[in-house]
C-alpha cells in the first residue's frame, strides 16, 4: 500500500483515482488499527452563505465496511491478514462502483459477482476482527471447517495438513448444502457432548454474516441442524470429595493463579471467560459481594449482571489489590487446560475435567445440598429456569446411582 497522506481527520486514500466513485479510504483508530470505509461523491451544489457569498457544497456519503487493517503489522500473520482484508475491501469497492454505475448510467463495466471472493479469506478476516465474548469458539468453528475441507477423514499428518490449508480456497458457490451437511456429520464424528452443536451454531453465525454481507446469495445452513438435548448434562462433574482431593493436591511448578482461579470457580460457578477478567473493582468488601457482567451475554441479555455472596474462603482466595488489577493473572485458555489436566492427573482423578466442569460441579453440588433451582439459576446468571433444569436431572441420576451402588437386596 502506498504511503499514507493523512487528512485532518486522520483519514487517508487507499484506492481510487480522480473521478472514481466510490473511493476506498482508511481512518486511523487509537487502538492500533485502521478502519476501512467507502467514500461516495454525489456532485456539488452552489450555496449562498449568510453574508451573500457563494461557495460549492460537496455532497459525500460514507459506508463503513466493518474491516480493519493493522497500522504497523509486526508478524507475518498480521501482514497476511492485512493483505487478505485489503483484497476484500477492494472487491467490495469495485462492486459498489458497478452498482452505482448501473443506477446512474444504466450499465456495468463488466459482470463481476461476489462469487469471485475467496470465502476462506473472507471467513478468516471475519474471525480475526470478531470481538464478542464467544470469539474463541467462533475461531474454533472456523478451524474445524478448514480441517474438514482439507482432511475430512482425519488421516493426514500435521505437515501435509498445513500444506493443504496454505493452498485452500473456496468460492461462495462451492459451499453447497451437501457440503454443510457433511461438515455437520464430521463434527458429530469428532466431538462428543455439546461440542458438535456448539461448534455448528458458531459456524452458522459466520455463514449468516456472509449472507448479510452479500458474499453468499442464500444460506446453505438452512434446514441443517445438529440435535442436542440441552437438558442433559454431558460433562463430568467433581463430587465434594473429589474437590477436596484436588484442593489438597500440589505439585512442583504449579501455577498458583490457575489453582486459585479454578477453586474459585468450583465454589462460585463462574466461567473461565468471566473469572479471567475479574478485577478487585468487582469486589464489594464491605457487603461481601462479587458483582460482574457475564461476557457471554453482555449487551444482549437483561440477566447479564450477576451478584454472588462471598464467604471467608472466597474472600481469602481473592485477597487484596488495586481496583484495576486482575484478581487472577491467567495465561491462555489452552495453558489453563493443560495445567488443569496435569493437576487432576496428579490427584488421580480419572474424569475428563475441563474448566467448564467447575461451573457444572458447583451447580450440581449446591443442588445436592438443598439449594432450590431459582437460587441456582440466579447464581449462574441464567435468564430463566430452562437452562438450569439439566442440573436437577443430573442430581436425580446421581441419587439413583447412589441407591444402585448398594449391595443387591435379596429377600
Amino acid at each position: 500500500m502506498a504511503k499514507k497522506n493523512y487528512r485532518g481527520n486522520n483519514t487517508y486514500l487507499i484506492e481510487g483515482n480522480t473521478g472514481d466513485n466510490p473511493k476506498l479510504m482508511g481512518q486511523s483508530l487509537s487502538d492500533g488499527r485502521d478502519s476501512l470505509y467507502l467514500e461516495f461523491y454525489f456532485g456539488y451544489q452552489v450555496v449562498e452563505s449568510k453574508n451573500g457569498n457563494t461557495y460549492k457544497k460537496v455532497n459525500r456519503s460514507t459506508e463503513r465496511l466493518g474491516l480493519y487493517l493493522w497500522q504497523a503489522p509486526r508478524t507475518q500473520q498480521e501482514r497476511q491478514q492485512n493483505k487478505e482484508t485489503l483484497e476484500i475491501a477492494k472487491r467490495v469497492r469495485f462492486e459498489r462502483g458497478q452498482d452505482l454505475l448501473k443506477q446512474t448510467e444504466g450499465y456495468r463495466l463488466e459482470k463481476h459477482q461476489k462469487n469471485n471472493v475467496d470465502l476462506i479469506v473472507w471467513m478468516r478476516s471475519y474471525v480475526d476482527h470478531y470481538t464478542k465474548g464467544d470469539k474463541r469458539v467462533i475461531k474454533h468453528a472456523f478451524n474445524c471447517f478448514v480441517f474438514y475441507l482439507v482432511d475430512p477423514n482425519n488421516s493426514l499428518d500435521a505437515s501435509k495438513k498445513a500444506e493443504l490449508i496454505e493452498r485452500l480456497t473456496l468460492k461462495p458457490n462451492q459451499l453447497t448444502k451437501q457440503r454443510v451437511r457433511g461438515f455437520a456429520d464430521y463434527l458429530q464424528s469428532r466431538f462428543i457432548g455439546d461440542g458438535p452443536s456448539s461448534c455448528f451454531k458458531r459456524f452458522k453465525k459466520i455463514i449468516s454474516a456472509a449472507v448479510e454481507d452479500d458474499i453468499l446469495r442464500a444460506n446453505p445452513c438452512k434446514g441443517i441442524i445438529i440435535k442436542n438435548d440441552d437438558y442433559i448434562l454431558k460433562k463430568d462433574i467433581l463430587s465434594i470429595e473429589e474437590m477436596q482431593t484436588l484442593i489438597s493436591t500440589h505439585y512442583p511448578g504449579e501455577n498458583t493463579h490457575i489453582r486459585r482461579a479454578f477453586i474459585f470457580c468450583l465454589y462460585s460457578g463462574l466461567r473461565w471467560c468471566d473469572v479471567k477478567d475479574l478485577t478487585f473493582a468487582n469486589v464489594d468488601y464491605s457487603n461481601r459481594l462479587l458483582m460482574f457482567e457475564q461476557a457471554k451475554t453482555k449487551g444482549h441479555s437483561s440477566a447479564s449482571g450477576v451478584v454472588i455472596p462471598l464467604n471467608d474462603g472466597l474472600l481469602n482466595l481473592i485477597g487484596q489489590g488495586q481496583r484495576d488489577e486482575l484478581i487472577f493473572r491467567l495465561p491462555s485458555h489452552t495453558m489453563c487446560l493443560k495445567a488443569l489436566r496435569h493437576w487432576t492427573k496428579r490427584a488421580r482423578i480419572e474424569k475428563h475435567i475441563t474448566w467448564h466442569c467447575a461451573r457444572h460441579s458447583f451447580a450440581v453440588n449446591i443442588l445436592n445440598n438443598g439449594a432450590n433451582i431459582k437460587t441456582v439459576a440466579s447464581l449462574l446468571g441464567h435468564s430463566g429456569l430452562s437452562q438450569t433444569e439439566k442440573y436437577t436431572r443430573a442430581v436425580d441420576s446421581l441419587k439413583e446411582a447412589a441407591i444402585n451402588s448398594l449391595p443387591k437386596l435379596e429377600i
